[in-house]
């Protein structure tokens, strides 16, 4: 059986973050392995307090984690403070983890704000680099770039300029356009893009982080890249289609709607 990890904050209300992951890896048929960077005090409505792990404490759940059960990708979602974005990067390397999907988590999808002061410098500084990929939505990329995009070609742009300037593979997600859901990704030179559906729905939350842990699954079993992208975004879609309507405000998606 495939392994894959997710290091990232817990949501309590069940839709996003370790517990979307751990509901993704599952439903690939994978076994799940969770490294929890924070505590959230979280629903539909919004983000209402963070408590953070301590350095030691992350660290040692990783040390737990690659010394007996090694993942065969790892997941990143949000990590809200500087020493534990540095932990993160350390363990990566000691352990020479492979397949990291990194989801630049700077504001939830209802709006509040993630990181710590100083935090995203060091998540651009440190663990970016160490990424296979990267998955930032349209606002997470303005904020890696210093610039607003609007279009396909100028996220085609982006992904390239982000690529060249860390090393890796770059998807932007432009779920944020008027137009039909198209994601760009550069690889390696390559430009690839995959549309799919617009769907009429205010139930998105947790969408990121689902794609981003289906993404980590399809490249633990040994897809290349780009496939890998093309069945995780298979995956959401159907999720997001199921239609499951939970909470007031912005509801999550159907984890397992295909079983």
């Amino acid at each position: 059986m495939y392994k894959v990890l997710t290091v990232a904050g817990s949501d309590c209300s069940g839709g996003a973050g370790i517990q979307a992951d751990i509901k993704t890896i599952t439903a690939h048929k994978m076994y799940a392995l969770s490294a929890i960077t924070s505590l959230t005090a979280q629903n539909t409505t919004g983000v209402y307090g963070v408590l953070d792990s301590t350095p030691d404490f992350l660290s040692a759940q990783l040390d737990c984690i690659f010394t007996d059960i090694f993942p065969d990708a790892v997941k990143i979602g949000m990590v809200s403070d500087k020493e534990l974005i540095s932990v993160i990067a350390r363990k990566l390397r000691e352990y020479d983890a492979k397949n990291i999907v990194l989801d630049p988590v700077m504001v939830s999808t209802s709006g509040s704000r993630l990181l710590k002061d100083g935090a995203e410098q060091t998540l651009i500084s440190e663990l970016i680099p160490l990424a296979d990929v990267i998955t930032p939505n349209l606002g997470e990329t303005a904020v890696l770039l210093g610039y607003e995009l609007s279009t396909v070609d100028e996220m085609e742009k982006a992904a390239e300029e982000l690529g060249l300037k860390y090393s890796c593979a770059v998807l932007i997600k432009g779920g944020h356009l008027d137009a039909d859901a198209v994601d760009v990704l550069y690889d390696n030179g390559s430009i690839y893009k995959f549309s799919s559906e617009r769907i009429n729905t205010h139930n998105t939350h947790g969408t990121g982080c689902t794609l981003s842990s289906a993404i980590a699954c399809n490249m633990a079993s040994g897809l290349s890249l780009d496939k890998s992208i093309e069945n995780a975004k298979a995956y959401l879609t159907g999720a997001i289609k199921a239609g499951l309507d939970l909470g007031k405000g912005s509801g999550p998606v159907n984890h397992c709607w295909r079983l």
